[in-house]
């Protein structure tokens, strides 16, 4: 049962990060997100990441794999934009 909540928690934390990710592709307007924020949410994506590998938490992994790409690529987008 413990399994099934995180698999729920980790499904709905994802998805609700997909409409930034989307709009912010179609549009590629970065300049209202925050740079310090976007490298912040990563790197903790990545750590959450790790922190579920080392302790066999496959929700944790899955959901924070996807979440950590998904946050990159608008944190990609980001530096890209403001270097221009």
């Amino acid at each position: 049962m413990v399994t099934y909540l995180g698999f729920l928690a980790a499904i709905l934390t994802t998805v609700a990060f997909l409409p930034q990710v989307l709009k912010t592709f179609k549009t590629k307007k970065t300049n209202d997100l925050s740079l310090i924020t976007y490298i912040l949410l990563t790197v903790g994506m990545l750590l959450w990441g790790l922190y579920g590998f080392l302790n066999n938490d496959i929700p944790l992994v899955l959901a924070n794999a996807i979440t950590f790409l998904l946050s990159m690529s608008i944190l990609v987008l980001k530096v890209k934009n403001d270097l221009m």
